[in-house]
């Protein structure tokens, strides 16, 4: 960035004459562009150095979402040099090339693409993201045109005999590529790739990122609000050195491309409100087409450890407290992955964490880290299982235990006999509401007087997506859809629901974060019973529901008619 701009900036009152000196400082020190390090120290936003460069060049920003890729002219600029400066041609007419630039005042980026074109060069502004994001997704589009173009060229003339030298010559070209693998994930412009892909997931607030190769393909998709949504392809020959750089990271072993690999990365951010530090579980899989890469954010600020705002109907979470703060016995949360399963039992420890409680916790993975609380990781490959946490944590003098997950019989026996001696152990299990937990336990060869005895309460639990409340509709449904779905004909005459739209504060999605639905289901004195007799899940059902158990369909539906949802995501994740 150029002094005049940085001046704007100041004139502005966006930045002041300190916070500038500052950034030129760090500038002198480390080297980088201005701009870069001001968002870096977290003074200026990426919004205000590109207002600031408009009023400085007399032009506004060009909306690159608008604009389409022309193959001819990206390949005049390769990927590399686009990523390295931030810039992406858009056109050419006769001898000048137009080119969208995060900063049209950067004459040396200028001057190398003048020498590498033989071209003048016409810059023009564009916001940093939305440079980096066009490089993306239209090099991946001429990537697939090129490929294209080369299949047609060579089916006319490749015979057996040539097959057989280029399948010899790509082994060779893999065992070189792999050799300077370390090498080529090192250079900036995949550096500057992978981070554009952790910072815009963590800008969207994505819970997952997705690195997927497919054999003509190379996508990137984002979870955000627990839906999958592809935001880049890019050029399939980066595949092996994106993926190389995201287990230099995670300290993986970039020459293992046959087994899994675990591990994580620390990411620490600068914003607008200080500094930020970001957990990411990377999993790397082999596929038919190369490594697989998923990888969980893990941001602590998003961590609700406040019960009341999680979602609970005021019966639910008054039966759910009652129960935490009891001296001994079992609670159990059980859900499909990804349901919120862990924000539910950390906000429950959270509550009961005091100087005078020794809480210890098996967990696999530890997910966030909780002051004062003993957290121990699973190790699988060393013998460290639930089960064995389970027996070491008996010994350790411990109040409150929380297990991961029940998983065996194993399990189940030991932190069940722990309920029963005076522990209260929370878990989680996997079964698709609250009554048939029960049925799970008993079928994993837990006998029903130890499941009646130690269990005080079951809750089962969904997330959903929450509406934009600044964008959300009124929407008349059919009274069919609405009686289907279960309320009631009283209920149907006076309920109003919504429906998404869309807005720039929740992206276009109509949504924005989710809320839990919650059944929560009571060990009475008449379920215990019944549980003795071997009643079917069906029964216990009924029998809650008589005494007053919330569903998770009816906690959708008081969420519907509360306008915090929309009726298409209660059904889409439950059963009336």
């Amino acid at each position: 960035m150029q002094p005049r701009v940085s001046e704007t900036l100041v004139g502005l009152g966006v930045i002041s004459e300190t916070q500038l000196n500052d950034a030129l400082a760090l500038q002198r020190a480390q080297g980088g562009r201005l701009g870069a390090i001001l968002m870096k120290l977290g003074f200026v936003t990426e919004d205000q150095i590109t207002k600031a460069l408009a009023e400085r060049l007399g032009t506004p920003a060009l909306n690159l979402a608008e604009r389409h890729a022309d193959l001819d002219v990206l390949r005049l600029v390769p990927m590399e040099v686009a990523l390295k400066h931030e810039l992406v041609p858009l056109e050419r007419a006769g001898a000048t090339l137009r080119v969208a630039m995060a900063d049209p005042t950067d004459m040396l980026a200028l001057d190398e693409i003048r020498f590498m074109t033989r071209l003048n060069v016409e810059p023009v502004l564009a916001a940093e993201s939305a440079v980096v994001q066009a490089i993306g997704q239209w090099y991946s589009v001429a990537e697939e045109d090129a490929r294209k173009k080369h299949l047609q060229d060579l089916v006319g003339f490749i015979d057996a005999e040539h097959a057989a030298s280029v399948e010899l010559k790509a082994e060779e070209e893999v065992a070189l590529n792999l050799a300077s693998l370390d090498k080529t994930a090192g250079e900036a412009p995949i550096i500057r790739l992978v981070n554009y892909i952790l910072l815009d997931a963590v800008r969207r607030g994505a819970s997952d990122i997705h690195l997927e190769p497919y054999e003509r393909q190379y996508r990137v998709r984002y979870r955000i609000d627990g839906i999958l949504q592809e935001v880049m392809s890019p050029p399939l020959r980066l595949r092996d050195t994106v993926t190389s750089r995201v287990k230099i990271m995670a300290r993986l072993d970039i020459a293992e491309k046959r087994l899994p690999q675990d591990g994580r990365i620390m990411l620490k951010l600068q914003n607008e409100s200080g500094r930020k530090q970001i957990d990411l579980r990377v999993s790397v899989l082999p596929t038919l087409y190369g490594e697989k890469i998923v990888m969980r954010l893990l941001d602590k600020e998003n961590l609700q450890l406040d019960m009341t705002r999680l979602g609970f109907e005021p019966e639910s979470l008054a039966k759910f407290q009652k129960a935490i703060f009891k001296p001994y016995g079992m609670v159990l949360v059980t859900g499909p992955t990804g349901s919120g399963k862990t924000n539910t039992l950390y906000s429950s420890i959270a509550q009961l964490n005091k100087p005078e409680i020794n809480i210890l916790t098996a967990e696999d993975p530890v997910e966030f880290q909780m002051p004062g609380i003993n957290q121990v990781q699973m190790k699988e490959q060393i013998g460290l299982n639930f089960a064995a946490a389970l027996r070491s944590f008996l010994r350790q003098d411990p109040n409150i235990i929380l297990v991961g997950e029940i998983r065996d019989v194993e399990t189940a026996e030991i932190a069940i006999k722990a309920a029963l001696t005076g522990h209260m152990v929370f878990s989680t299990v996997h079964t698709n509401d609250a009554p048939s937990t029960v049925n799970r336990l008993m079928n994993m060869g837990v006998e029903p007087f130890l499941v009646a005895t130690s269990v005080h309460l079951i809750c089962a639990q969904r997330l959903v997506r929450r509406l934009c409340p600044a964008c959300k509709v009124t929407e008349h449904p059919a009274l069919k859809a609405l009686s289907e779905a279960g309320f009631t004909p009283e209920e149907i005459g006076r309920v109003e629901s919504y429906r998404p739209r869309g807005c720039p504060a929740c992206q276009g999605r109509g949504y924005k974060g989710r809320v839990g639905l919650y059944e929560v289901m009571e060990t009475t004195d008449e379920i215990r019973e019944m549980i003795l007799a071997g009643a079917s899940a069906f029964d216990l059902r009924r029998r809650a529901i008589d005494q007053g158990m919330v569903t998770l369909r009816r906690s959708g539906l008081i969420k519907i008619a509360a306008g915090i949802t929309s009726l298409e995501e209660v059904i889409r994740e439950t059963v009336a």
